[in-house]
């Protein structure tokens, strides 16, 4: 099947260099179509989106700059290249920043500018088909949780497989992940909704008491019981247990617990009658389970009966922009509650957010902002304003620090840096190669993570992504 014909606009004031460009682009699947000014590129931009702007920054009516900053702060993502024969060191990082997909330099070969314009509708394109399928398949929620990086879609989508199974959950992850969310979540997603949902802390209740709270127990089965009383188990019927820190439970309940599960009926300490139940049980540790059974603290024959669909929730430091995420949802929340208005966090302070490694997770960061809500007046969080630890963090990586990407270039050893090019002296340098060194230095300067060189830069990972893809096909 023959590739569409697509639309370019071209917007460059000199009818001479305007032939010339159509000329070079007669054999491309492209219909051009040529305007002077700022005002006329304007209305064609408002009419109809091309699919490629062809961008000249020297027009008579306007700086052509300006085109891009009016494309960039409306979210249009239609690639724009930039041909220039005058530029400085800040507005190639000024065009950097407002997405300019390459910049061409002047007088314009005519191979360099169809392969520029060939890779950046092919680029586009495939980042078209990317954006679709991310709108169908990523949801930035579910069921009480918030994020939207991978890990979390791959547990959201565990979570809707088994919500309907009568089959135990055991979910797994460290303290503070929302192991507790998780339980709810497959709670609400199943068909026991409607039904009760009833959480027991295995190690939160002192241990002569957990069986009763289990179990239930009737009138006089021990000093104290002063009438009967349901446990959580028959509480709970027809609707979902969540036994959460099961692996503080003590052996002999852990037998007790198996022989309900296996029977499907509960006896209340005390009592010798038998109550059939209907319970799904989801139970969490944040502990291994298999490790706890080797260290004879955890029953073989309840832990298979439990851990039949494990699902696992990331540790917050793995899951990239959601902590950003977490954090702007949490400020709001807690400033409204305070009676203050936030409108997010600087630069650097987003930094920050996603450096930290976040040993306490979810919780913690809930209480970074409960605290910030608390201590700051509203409006924009500044580095200075963050509280311990981390205020603590390094907002910089030192010089000497290592940078954990290298650029690679075809065929070289990746084991040996490349030597440094040398340049001739006073020769002037590209725009292009000006923001390649600029991309570079700020990776380097982010020990490799290309989210926070982005972030330094004030433009998208995918800008960095996609220029470093161009470099690699040079």
């Amino acid at each position: 099947m023959a590739n569409p014909i697509q639309r370019v606009l071209l917007i460059e004031d000199t009818e001479s260099l305007a032939k010339v460009y159509k000329a070079y682009l007669r054999d491309s699947a492209v219909v051009v179509e040529h305007v002077t000014t700022f005002a006329d590129a304007k209305v064609k931009l408002a009419n109809q989106l091309p699919s490629l702007v062809l961008l000249d920054l020297n027009l008579p009516d306007h700086d052509g700059i300006d085109i891009l900053r009016m494309l960039h702060n409306s979210g249009c993502t239609v690639p724009v290249i930039v041909i220039t024969a005058h530029g400085s060191v800040e507005t190639a990082v000024e065009a950097m920043r407002l997405g300019a997909y390459d910049f061409v330099s002047k007088p314009v070969e005519a191979r360099r500018l169809q392969v520029t314009v060939n890779n950046a509708l092919s680029f586009y394109a495939l980042n078209r088909l990317v954006d679709k399928y991310e709108t169908q398949h990523t949801r930035a929620g579910f069921h009480g949780f918030v994020g939207a990086s991978t890990p979390m879609q791959a547990v959201y989508q565990m979570i809707e497989r088994s919500a309907d199974s009568r089959a135990t959950v055991f979910v797994l992850g460290e303290s503070g992940t929302g192991k507790e969310v998780c339980a709810e979540a497959l709670h609400q997603a199943g068909s026991r909704q409607g039904q009760a949902f009833v959480p027991l802390n295995c190690a939160a209740i002192p241990k002569e008491l957990v069986e009763s709270e289990l179990f239930g127990h009737i009138k006089g089965a021990f000093t104290g019981a002063q009438k009967d009383r349901q446990g959580c188990i028959q509480a709970a019927d027809k609707g979902t247990l969540f036994l959460d820190e099961i692996c503080e439970m003590e052996l002999d309940l852990q037998a007790k617990l198996l022989r309900c599960l296996q029977s499907g009926k509960v006896q209340p300490v005390g009592s010798d009658t038998l109550i059939d139940v209907d319970v799904r049980i989801i139970c969490a540790s944040n502990r291994d389970p298999w490790k706890e059974v080797e260290a004879g603290r955890f029953r073989e024959d309840l832990y298979y009966r439990l851990h039949v669909v494990p699902i696992t929730l990331p540790p917050l430091r793995r899951r990239g922009d959601d902590v950003l995420l977490l954090a702007k949802r949490f400020l709001q929340q807690y400033g409204s509650e305070e009676g203050k208005r936030f409108v997010g966090f600087s630069r650097q302070a987003e930094w920050t957010l996603s450096k930290f490694g976040w040993p306490g997770n979810v919780r913690q960061l809930q209480n970074v902002m409960r605290q910030l809500a608390v201590i700051h007046p509203g409006g924009k969080v500044a580095q200075e304003d963050l509280p311990a630890p981390l205020s603590q963090v390094v907002c910089e990586p030192p010089r000497d620090t290592p940078a954990q990407f290298q650029w690679s270039q075809p065929g070289s050893d990746s084991s040996t840096p490349p030597p440094a090019p040398v340049e001739e002296a006073g020769a002037p340098q590209s725009l292009a190669d000006i923001e390649r060194q600029a991309i570079e230095d700020a990776i380097t300067r982010c020990e490799g993570n290309i989210t926070q060189a982005a972030s330094l830069l004030e433009v998208s990972p995918s800008t960095i992504y996609r220029k470093m893809q161009v470099w690699q096909q040079a």
